[in-house]
């Protein structure tokens, strides 16, 4: 079975006095980005199987205006994840799931992204590498279980920027 991976970034946050980074909401822009970005999965992508999301407020918020309604687990370690640590949570998924999406931070889930393609001159590649923006989605696909997801196994098919 193909599984597809989605590593979205979280929406324009704002940046309220005295409010700790994790606590943060998103701004209105990031808002409508992120309402965009979910017009757009419902659009071109398979349907979404699980959702794994950070537990920052903005994260949270971010998945809120997509619409997505899959079943979502919170993981408080997507917060600060490095590219090691998503692909771990990555390879813990249930093979029953076809399309997974991540929603993190920078620069987790563009480092993330780069890591797991397997060619990185395509034009997702290239746009990838310029800036990987707030609301932007980075779609990859895999052959294998995602227990054998690993560095440089995915395609990396779409890179989007919904604006």
């Amino acid at each position: 079975m193909a599984r597809t991976l989605i590593l979205m970034r979280h929406g324009k946050s704002d940046y309220p006095e005295r409010v700790i980074d994790h606590e943060r909401p998103l701004a209105p822009r990031g808002r409508r980005e992120a309402g965009l970005a979910g017009e757009w999965l419902r659009a071109t992508q398979p349907p979404i199987d699980a959702v794994r999301c950070s537990t920052s407020v903005r994260t949270r918020q971010t998945l809120a205006a997509t619409g997505i309604t899959a079943p979502v687990e919170f993981e408080s370690s997507i917060y600060d994840a490095t590219p090691d640590a998503l692909l771990e949570l990555i390879q813990l998924t249930d093979d029953e799931v076809g399309t997974l999406l991540l929603i993190g931070h920078a620069p987790g889930m563009p480092q993330t992204a780069w890591e797991l393609a397997a060619d990185r001159t395509g034009t997702a590649a290239t746009e990838l590498s310029r800036k990987f923006p707030t609301s932007a989605l980075a779609v990859l696909t895999f052959d294998l279980p995602w227990a054998r997801v690993d560095t440089g196994t995915g395609e990396l098919v779409t890179f989007h920027v919904p604006r």
